[in-house]
């Protein structure tokens, strides 16, 4: 494994972290645009959700693809990130709808994409205020 990527665990969390964007930019693309909303979020609580999902998701992907950028081989930062996008679109379509399209899944997409910058935060930490 070494040959090909010697920063196996950092690939690992690559692939986790991208696939979270992924996920999080199918549900947020389909709230776009925001007159086309489902109708349980046309109000200003589910603007807010929008809206929060999307600032946590453009977050999310600088911090994932920094990450990647920094920690892999730039061709497997490339398979891997083809792979995600490839793979990813039938984890969304096996949610069911309700949870694609009504508040209670974009909250749980909020807590899920904070864990995912908070896990990323901590395992690159210490490496980041030192690079130069």
């Amino acid at each position: 494994m070494d040959a090909i990527e010697p920063h196996w665990i950092s690939l690992l969390w690559f692939a986790a972290f991208a696939t979270v964007c992924t996920l999080a930019f199918l549900t947020v693309a389909g709230m776009f645009p925001l007159r086309a909303r489902p109708k349980s979020l046309k109000s200003n609580a589910g603007l807010l959700l929008v809206a929060g999902n999307a600032a946590l998701l453009a977050v999310l992907s600088l911090a994932t693809a920094f990450f990647g950028y920094s920690e892999l081989r730039w061709t497997t930062l490339v398979v891997v990130a083809g792979l995600v996008v490839l793979f990813a679109p039938a984890l969304f379509e096996a949610w069911p709808s309700s949870f694609r399209d009504g508040s209670k899944g974009l909250t749980v997409l909020i807590g899920i994409q904070l864990l995912a910058l908070a896990v990323l935060a901590k395992i690159t930490g210490p490496v980041w205020p030192n690079m130069s």
